[in-house]
């Protein structure tokens, strides 16, 4: 494989992991809300009946999207490397 589509692949996999994470963890939070009529514990990742405060995602998970971007932007530099060289 060449340089760029390595660089394409680590550029745009993490952020697709990301947002299916996200979104998986927001349809559990959207269910406890409207079907179960309840309050999303974000540390628990539980639903509870009484209010829970809000914790954001890069708080509970600074590993996944601090790495995820640092992979992305090694991927960008490898596509600009294979874009760059000639052939």
């Amino acid at each position: 494989m060449t340089r760029t589509r390595i660089g394409l692949i680590l550029l745009v996999v993490p952020v697709l992991l990301l947002m299916g994470l996200y979104f998986v963890e927001l349809s559990q939070i959207r269910e406890c809300q409207l079907v179960n009529q309840g309050h999303w514990d974000y540390l628990a990742a539980q639903c509870r009946d009484n209010p829970q405060p809000f914790v954001p995602w890069i708080i509970r998970h600074p590993w996944l999207v601090n790495g995820g971007l640092l992979i992305s932007v090694a991927g960008l530099g490898l596509c600009m490397l294979g874009l760059y060289r000639r052939r």
